[in-house]
């Protein structure tokens, strides 16, 4: 059997790269990458370019930028990850919890970007839709008080006498993250006594501006996007919240909700008039990178594919501006470690 190789890398010592993992010393022979769901499509897509290299291609799993997260930082060795993809930063508290489990040196590669989509079916009644009328549709205690709204035009009586059904991400999902930070906070502090909140009581602040209500007004259907877009394809009083790639994929059966009048559209997304538009990630563990074939390959392909004319803008990713596509393709070749500072 092969064994894992050992990497120096910073104060990394042979023993602990061969004993994390619970013991297990064994090597795998392809690269690793769990986390979103949103990118999953894209992370594929460069798997399978990045066999044509000769590598194997990597193998790429879907289980939630929080749970990938949560398993990269898990530890060192065979049985860990090598990237975690996200649809939203790390956080402190996330970092934190990798330095205590040995994953000191992570590179962070934004490698695109992404919107939060609301979308209803093409026979949808045309919602057009403000995070105010999110916020208080979705939360549990909107600005502190129980959620007791049912049809949409209890919300807003601009909007349709139709049952407030909003099928969406987990919370282990980095589209639910976003979610609360882009849309639901902004929404929540529209009222300046939540503001004011905030400054005073920050904990007290998130549980009010973020917390989801738990009534059957918004449904938990899991990391797979597409089971959204099938469910909401097929119900024409149903909204859906999902990756903006989803959409853009099925066009034929959906339509794209306004938000503040700003439709969800490649060019909405590329300037963040978009209130839902958001940077995608893929952190990668450096301690790895000698050990594991095809990760280094793996990573390369990333840098190779985001351009304007690249394989993830025939994918259909939002691609970056050209000073952060080169920041960032001077990371993947250099496999610079994070400035972990402005972490929140």
């Amino acid at each position: 059997m092969i064994r894992f190789k050992t990497f120096a890398i910073a104060a990394l010592s042979t023993a602990a790269l061969a004993g994390c993992g619970g013991g297990s010393t064994a090597s795998r022979d392809a690269a690793w990458a769990v986390g979103s769901s949103t990118l999953y499509p894209f992370a594929a897509a460069v798997a399978e370019e990045t066999a044509k290299s000769g590598v194997k291609a990597p193998k790429i799993e879907q289980n939630g930028s929080g749970a990938g997260i949560k398993l990269f930082c898990a530890g060192i060795g065979a049985a860990h990850p090598d990237i975690a993809n996200a649809s939203r930063r790390i956080k402190k508290s996330e970092f934190e919890e990798c330095v205590k489990n040995g994953v000191k040196d992570v590179a962070e590669i934004q490698v695109g970007l992404d919107g939060i989509a609301f979308a209803e079916a093409k026979e949808g009644p045309g919602m057009k839709l403000t995070v105010e009328d999110v916020y208080k549709a979705l939360a549990k205690n909107p600005y502190g008080k129980p959620n007791t709204a049912k049809n949409w035009n209890d919300v807003n009586p601009a909007l349709p006498a139709m049952p407030i059904l909003v099928y969406g991400p987990p919370s282990t999902s980095g589209t639910r993250d976003a979610l609360a930070e882009l849309i639901l906070t902004k929404g929540c502090d529209a009222d300046p006594a939540m503001k004011a909140l905030k400054d005073k009581d920050k904990d007290a602040h998130k549980k009010v501006c973020t917390e989801v209500r738990e009534d059957g007004a918004y449904v938990d259907s899991g990391e797979a996007d597409n089971l959204i877009v099938q469910k909401i394809a097929a119900n024409s009083q149903a909204i859906g919240v999902f990756g903006f790639s989803f959409l853009e994929e099925n066009m034929d059966k959906l339509k794209g909700i306004t938000m503040g009048g700003v439709e969800p559209t490649y060019a909405s997304i590329s300037d963040f008039s978009y209130p839902g538009a958001r940077p995608l990630y893929i952190y990668v563990k450096l301690a790895h990178l000698n050990a594991v074939p095809g990760l280094k390959e793996f990573v390369a392909t990333w840098a190779k594919s985001w351009g304007p004319d690249g394989l993830l803008k025939k994918k259909g990713m939002v691609i970056s501006t050209d000073d952060v596509r080169a920041r960032n393709a001077d990371i993947a070749a250099k496999f610079t470690a994070m400035d972990t500072s402005d972490l929140k």
